[in-house]
């Protein structure tokens, strides 16, 4: 039976949904403020990894189904994915290889063999997809529409009731926005600021430090993802001050000068402290509705996860 199905939401999570649900056949439709390049999920580096998001028993799972989906996305150049080395360094101790990791092939990094590892006290590596968002999301829209999806720019709902009655399922991706859509008070603006600078042709593999101050470098096809920060706060005008300090930060640790600014971003990723929500409830006037929000950053790496359980629950919930 066929299903009319609204999504609220055009980040990957919305259009992770969007091409799930119409490639089964249902009539379904995106409703966003922002979409494509305007979206939270632009400015993300978008590397694969469980990074600030909880709980652990919830998301691992989530994450490696994702994982499998992207390796063979990367087959295909046109998706926007690839394949690339991630350096995951310490600057405090002997990092520790995550369980979940190891059969992935993650290994330790040889101090001799490791010239970044001079601005480091440790760090490990493994093979991890990448999503260049400036293709991706295009790619992900493509897809969408291919398979009969409508996307409906600039809408703005005060509550999920507001959704036209002729869907009879709805999927809440809305983000940081369903802070105020369902006022979750648990939902938190984690503040991400990026500087992106012209493609190193020295830099492979992705490095990366969560320790304080927050640093990676991310080589894209055409350009480089410079981060960055991690604070709780809604501002999304880019600090000058803050962009000097993280190219500063990347071209130390790279040791190279310092690139010319592209482009300054900053996005709000959506932290919620009781952890990720996915589950299905029911609105008050009956309809359905199943949640998809709080994945902090790590909506990439959640995205396909998330979206085929959503599916799941959908399926089962009839």
């Amino acid at each position: 039976m066929t299903r009319n199905v609204a999504i609220i939401g055009a980040g990957v999570s919305g259009l992770t949904c969007g091409v799930v649900f119409a490639e089964h056949g249902h009539d379904t439709a995106i409703f966003a403020k922002d979409i494509g390049q305007e979206t939270t999920s632009s400015v993300a580096a978008a590397i694969w990894f469980p990074y600030h998001v909880e709980p652990a028993e919830r998301v691992i799972p989530l994450a490696l189904e994702t994982y499998q989906v992207l390796f063979e996305l990367a087959r295909f150049p046109e998706t926007g994915v690839s394949i690339i080395e991630t350096r995951q360094f310490s600057r405090t101790g002997e990092i520790e290889i995550p369980e979940w990791a190891s059969p992935l092939g993650a290994s330790f990094i040889a101090t001799q063999a490791e010239r970044s590892l001079e601005s480091f006290k440790s760090g490990f590596s493994m093979r991890v997809p990448l999503t260049d968002t400036t293709i991706y999301l295009d790619y992900l829209t493509a897809r969408f529409h291919k398979a009969g999806g409508e996307i409906h720019a600039h809408v703005r709902f005060e509550k999920l009731e507001d959704v036209d009655k002729r869907f009879d399922l709805v999927i809440n991706c809305a983000g940081i926005g369903a802070r105020e859509l369902m006022h979750d008070a648990d939902l938190e603006p984690h503040r991400g600021q990026v500087a992106i600078v012209p493609k190193i042709e020295s830099l492979s593999a992705a490095i990366v430090c969560d320790d304080a101050p927050l640093m990676y470098a991310i080589p894209r096809a055409n350009d480089c993802v410079f981060g960055g920060t991690n604070d709780l706060s809604e501002n999304l005008a880019a600090d000058p001050a803050t962009t000097q300090r993280i190219v500063g930060e990347c071209s130390r640790v790279l040791k190279i000068n310092k690139p010319p600014v592209v482009a300054e971003r900053v996005g709000l990723r959506p932290f919620r402290r009781s952890g990720i929500r996915l589950e299905r409830d029911r609105l008050t006037d009956g309809r359905s509705v199943i949640h998809n929000y709080g994945h902090g950053g790590a909506g990439f790496t959640l995205s396909w996860g998330c979206a085929l359980e959503v599916f799941k629950v959908a399926a089962s919930s009839r």
